[in-house]
């Protein structure tokens, strides 16, 4: 039976796992393989890792990030089939819809090959006598995104790209019956140049979202998901002293 592990500090990590969570071909109803949900030693270590990362990577010049976007789009383009075939392995949607959850999601990649327009700040001079103001954008830190099954790709990809781009290291918590794009999607980003620890995936199951809506070293979480779930990660979140994005209820308008 094959095993999924996480991905900590640039390459495959299995940690002190909790439990195994059985991952289906929901065409065929057959385990095809066991994902490792974290403990709270491995969310730790990753958080650490992402933390240490993060200092390094915020001093890196936006021209060479912006580089590194440049590149994972690329690798994106070039390994699509791959991407779009453990999709469907996993999640049971067709091969079609797969490519276009694929093509949605580089939207936030072509957008972050551009972040340098985005990150401009602004000076505005004698705004009142004798004061001047300017804004200035810097990365937050550690940042966590807790992704649904239905978009296993697209979805993340709504968060990472620009959240790499702008200095930020990452920390992907995917769904967990619908792993291997984010794992996948962990190696591209490490053939894309970009240094180890900056993007990490770690599992598990509803604890592990809870400790990750406290951990003190994670400073802020992008989340998608149903509308009471989103709730508790706004309120969680913000409770403990983070920046949260809370996106529920994204249904289809006809339903």
């Amino acid at each position: 039976m094959k095993t999924i592990e996480h991905w900590v500090d640039g390459a495959p990590y299995e940690g002190t796992p909790t439990g195994r969570f059985a991952v289906e071909n929901p065409a065929t109803g057959e385990v095809e393989a066991e994902l490792l949900q974290a403990s709270d030693a491995d969310l730790d270590h990753a958080v650490e890792v992402a933390k240490t990362a993060q200092k390094a990577w915020a001093k890196v010049p936006l021209a060479k990030r912006v580089d590194i976007m440049f590149k994972m789009r690329q690798l994106v383009l070039d390994h699509q089939d791959e991407l779009a075939k453990l999709i469907v392995a996993e999640h049971g949607k067709n091969y079609s819809d797969a490519i276009g959850e694929l093509q949605r999601g580089r939207e936030t990649l072509d957008f972050a090959c551009g972040i340098n327009a985005a990150l401009k700040g602004e000076h505005s001079f004698d705004i009142s006598r004798g004061v001047d103001i300017h804004t200035l954008r810097q990365p937050v830190g550690v940042v966590a995104g807790i992704c649904p099954f239905n978009f296993p790709a697209m979805v993340p990809m709504w968060m990472h790209p620009v959240a790499i781009a702008t200095g930020n290291a990452f920390i992907l918590k995917p769904a967990s019956a619908t792993p291997s794009a984010a794992l996948l999607t962990a190696q591209l980003y490490k053939e894309a140049g970009l240094p180890d620890g900056v993007f990490n995936v770690v599992s598990g199951n509803r604890t592990m979202v809870t400790k990750v809506l406290e951990h003190p070293g994670i400073d802020a979480i992008s989340f998608v998901g149903s509308t009471p779930v989103a709730h508790i990660v706004q309120d969680t979140g913000v409770s403990h002293g983070k920046r949260v994005q809370a996106l529920g209820g994204a249904n289809n308008h006809a339903i």
